[in-house]
């Protein structure tokens, strides 16, 4: 565990969320110093917990209650269990929210207000709050009561529309990426508002809706659409406005070839033995190759299946032409570059006789680095510790809390 200081070392974050959108926004914050204390429901906690298998083994081998999803986004936080829908519950929250600079919750749009926890109610008593709300589709217009859930939001969103190969079924990301982006729109909003807060001294509430952020990030296939009134055709691997610019099987495996501009158009003819194929009219230039892909992907395919995957980045690395094999995530945590990075690290974990092995942070910032402190809490794991240290209460206090059924 590292004990060097964060950016945000000195903030606390009262973390209501639970899945992936959410808990990747706090878990950067966390990285970044902060101390954010994770609010689960007391038996039950955040629901990725059950997202198994696979599981984290205990002392003989067995499954533990701990998810290799839960694990991914809970770095760097306390888990207090709290049940803020009884009265004594509420108090608590509030009391703790009052030690807090920022609340994340990922609740349907108008359930905390139901609660007493609503931003337009906690900024009355804590007007300095940094109030960030994630929700489905945000908290207006006509889906504002509507669930959101990655799957369905890349669906919504466009993105599926354009991933999957041409005439084939429309197809999501292997990861939830819907729900990622939407973590670090989050992030990125809360420090933004720390800023202002820091000048003003004021508070604000971030109203970030996964179905937004899909529609940001559809990025330059947005775009296009909004350019031409034309929508991007689904390409399969292939790039809308590139070409050749996508993966093409070699004689023993697949490779990406991203040629981003004439130069390395004309470079990887030369080096595959086909000069002449630059000075074609048809591909001398993006924009022709784009009007006649069909034309030259054929072409491409054949050059490439040729020659073995070594031959093609020894070969293309060489002239600085894009290009990358295609690999597997076991491949991705054995390579040299991931190694030399340092993408991943480990941390004590109390269910695990062995530390557990992260993906550590990417972020590389040479004042104030990511620091690991916590692994993924287990439920309830800093409860106790939480409400003697920071609320100064007593074990009778927390027995009582207990009995009444509140954490």
């Amino acid at each position: 565990m590292q004990n060097s200081k964060g950016a945000l070392d000195g903030l606390r974050v009262f973390d209501m969320t639970r899945v992936l959108a959410g808990p990747s926004a706090t878990q950067i914050l966390g990285d970044l110093g902060a101390e954010v204390i994770k609010i689960e429901k007391p038996g039950a906690g955040d629901d990725t917990r059950g997202w198994g298998p696979p599981f984290l083994k205990d002392n003989n081998g067995n499954d533990t209650q701990e998810s290799a999803y839960y694990l991914c986004a809970n770095r760097n936080k306390k888990s207090v269990t709290l049940d803020f829908t009884k009265p004594e519950g509420l108090t608590l929250a509030k009391k703790i929210i009052s030690t807090c600079d920022i609340l994340v919750e990922n609740f349907k749009t108008g359930s905390l207000d139901r609660h007493g926890l609503g931003y337009e109610t906690l900024k009355q008593e804590y007007p300095g709050l940094i109030y960030c709300s994630i929700t489905g589709f945000g908290h207006t217009g006509p889906l504002k009561d509507d669930a959101g859930y990655d799957f369905m939001i890349q669906a919504m969103g466009g993105i599926m529309s354009v991933t999957g190969d041409p005439g084939g079924a429309p197809m999501k990301c292997g990861v939830a990426i819907a729900d990622l982006m939407a973590g670090m729109y989050a992030a990125t909003g809360i420090l933004a508002a720390l800023h202002h807060r820091d000048k003003t001294g004021q508070g604000q509430h971030i109203d970030l809706a996964l179905f937004d952020s899909q529609v940001a990030w559809l990025a330059n296939v947005g775009q296009y659409y909004l350019t031409s009134e034309n929508t991007v055709p689904r390409l399969g691997n292939a790039h809308s406005t590139i070409v050749p610019y996508e993966a093409f099987m070699a004689q023993d495996g697949w490779i990406v070839l991203a040629v981003g501009n004439d130069r390395q158009f004309r470079d990887f003819c030369t080096l595959a033995g086909k000069p002449e194929l630059a000075d074609d009219p048809r591909f001398e230039t993006n924009a022709k190759r784009v009007v006649n892909r069909a034309a030259l992907t054929p072409i491409v395919k054949d050059i490439i299946a040729a020659k073995t995957v070594t031959h093609w980045m020894k070969t293309l690395e060489e002239k600085r032409v894009p290009c990358g094999p295609v690999q597997t995530v076991d491949q991705v945590f054995a390579h040299p570059q991931t190694k030399a990075r340092n993408m991943t690290m480990t941390l004590p974990h109390p269910a695990s006789p062995e530390p557990v092995t992260l993906t550590a942070s990417p972020l590389k910032m040479s004042a104030t680095p990511a620091t690991y402190r916590h692994a993924p809490p287990t439920l309830g794991q800093h409860t106790h510790e939480t409400l003697k240290n920071l609320l100064a209460m007593n074990d009778d206090d927390i027995a009582h809390l207990q009995q009444q059924g509140v954490i």
